[in-house]
């Protein structure tokens, strides 16, 4: 059961004791143009951690810049979302609508994911993930670096958990790098 935020269960072996588990409240928030420079921080932060496997432009003053964020705001078919978690901006999520990799079928597309590091592996960017192909149903593609160990992993198992099937990535080479394409569809709505 849930009590504003709490969950009670039942302890294993003892059936009148109940532990009590602080609850996440995990919000998917579309972003306004006055959150860009929310948006534009967090991707700061994100390229920071992509640097550590795929090199990254960086300005003459240590900072990123994100060229098509503002496109964000403009362009039909491009929607950035914040993550709050428990009220707090805990990451972003950039959705688009492109061209499949394996032809020229309309597709929706994780752009780019980022959680910070406080709130990860608590399941909050897994049921980020879930809402926003929910949100968009239809075919849907997710790259990922094949460098990117961490970001593989999590794929995969946001994939497997919301589809209820594993699915099996294809290799991509683009411009001297290697990406892992993951393709599923999204029948939910919502």
């Amino acid at each position: 059961m849930d009590y504003g935020g709490w969950r009670r269960r039942r302890l294993a072996g003892s059936p009148g004791r109940l532990k009590v588990a602080h609850c996440m409240l995990v919000d998917l928030i579309s972003a306004e143009p006055a959150h860009r420079p929310v948006l534009s921080d967090l991707l700061h932060l994100y390229a920071r951690e992509f640097n550590e496997f795929h090199p990254v432009q960086f300005g003459t003053d240590g900072r990123f810049v994100y060229r098509d964020l503002p496109k964000y705001w403009k362009e039909a078919g491009k929607h950035p979302f914040l993550i709050q978690i428990d009220g707090k901006t805990a990451g972003f999520v950039l959705v688009q609508q492109t061209r499949a990799i394996s032809g020229d079928d309309p597709v929706w597309e994780i752009a780019e994911f980022f959680v910070l590091k406080e709130f990860r592996r608590r399941g909050a960017g897994m049921d980020a993930a879930h809402r926003v192909w929910k949100r968009f149903p239809g075919m849907w593609q997710v790259r990922v670096l094949q460098a990117n160990d961490a970001g593989f992993h999590f794929w995969d198992q946001a994939i497997l958990r919301f589809t209820g099937n594993p699915a099996q990535p294809s290799a991509l080479d683009r411009g001297g790098d290697r990406w892992l394409v993951f393709s599923f569809e999204s029948r939910h709505s919502g």
